[in-house]
């Protein structure tokens, strides 16, 4: 690869998409492969939120929970970098699924954090949002207002 970020995204990318795909089909265990159990570990979702890996690792259980199947999913990278031991991403999820039995496109804005440990790049933030003037798609364990 040319660079340090080439090389990042060939070796991570792949890995994500595959990760998050799998979590769309009811399968966390591959994202929760991916990320660091090292705090910190952050999690700013969509819906969910965590810090620390004793909060983060049940919200993606809880995520998982919701999806049956997935037709499509895709991570669509706008831009990177890599430096050294950390990493970012920053892009588009173009999500096709089956969530609590109702099938549902949408699209999240999501920032990615990368520390690579012991050789290994694994994600320790993850930021995930509806696109400003994109409605909000409604999934469960999401707060309600009161």
């Amino acid at each position: 690869m040319s660079t340090e970020t080439d090389a990042f995204l060939a070796e991570m990318i792949p890995q994500q998409r595959a990760a998050d795909g799998a979590i769309h089909d009811g399968d966390a265990a591959p994202r929760l492969a991916l990320w660091s159990r090292k705090d910190p570990v952050t999690l700013f979702g969509a819906q969910l939120s965590g810090s620390g890996w004793g909060e983060v690792e049940p919200v993606f259980h809880n995520v998982a929970s919701w999806f049956t199947h997935a037709d499509s999913f895709d991570l669509e990278i706008i831009a990177a970098g890599a430096s050294g031991d950390l990493a970012y991403t920053v892009g588009y999820e173009h999500t096709s699924a089956t969530v609590d039995g109702t099938p549902r496109q949408y699209a999240l804005r999501v920032t990615h954090v990368y520390r690579r440990e012991e050789g290994e790049w694994r994600i320790v933030h993850r930021h995930a949002d509806f696109p400003p003037g994109e409605a909000p798609v409604p999934l469960p364990g999401a707060p309600t207002d009161p």
